[in-house]
């Protein structure tokens, strides 16, 4: 990752000597679909213990810096880093105490992106692709109030996003599509077994930014 990183870094330092590299910067929401089954939890005996369903994904926010590359007339390279944070509401049915008692707990999630997008220029639409990293940074959990959940995030997932864009003078609209490689709630831990829902996530994110320079 340290070695992923630096040779990032090394390259864009290289490519912002060319006139024609820009810099900017952007801000957006996000949307999280998470169509998913209910993920059933046994205890250390082998009986249901607990039923978390998704309740609602809350809209997200992302923001950060974006590096823009050209490569001739038509193709763009444009390297990002971008904060997002996100939180989802799960609905619990905990039958630990004999009868099933209902309650709504929370989680938030805090990761950097590293998207790599190749646009491809259309006048002055973008069609937009390319591989994004999720680098894990903290999270908060209201499942943690049961004493046999404990999380395990991995620090780095990987994903991918498609969409297009709109240039209107410095101004950059996007709309892109992400969906990711890893199914969502893969960091749960329950009696020290991992739990997942049934699907990966997917999100639409939709963002506006601002690039300096001609």
């Amino acid at each position: 990752m340290r070695y992923l990183l630096s040779s990032l870094a090394l390259f864009l330092l290289s490519t912002s000597l060319s006139a024609q590299v820009r810099l900017g910067i952007k801000a957006g929401l996000t949307t999280t679909n998470l169509e998913v089954a209910q993920l059933s939890v046994p205890d250390g005996s082998g009986m249901q213990s607990r039923r978390l369903d998704i309740d609602e994904a809350k809209l997200g926010i992302q923001g950060g810096l974006v590096l823009q590359i050209p490569l001739g007339e038509k193709w763009i390279i444009q390297p990002e880093l971008l904060f997002n944070s996100n939180e989802v509401e799960f609905g619990v049915e905990d039958f630990t105490g004999g009868a099933a008692i209902e309650t709504i707990k929370s989680e938030k999630y805090q990761y950097v992106d590293l998207p790599l997008l190749f646009h491809y220029r259309l006048g002055p639409l973008r069609a937009t692709a390319g591989p994004v990293g999720h680098l894990f940074v903290n999270s908060t959990s209201e499942l943690t109030d049961f004493a046999n959940y404990k999380e395990r995030y991995e620090q780095l997932t990987y994903g991918y996003l498609v969409g297009g864009g709109l240039d209107i003078w410095n101004l950059m609209i996007d709309v892109r599509y992400e969906g990711n490689f890893t199914k969502f709630g893969d960091h749960f831990r329950f009696n020290g077994e991992q739990y997942t829902f049934d699907e990966e996530p997917a999100r639409l994110i939709v963002t506006i930014g601002l690039l300096f320079g001609k």
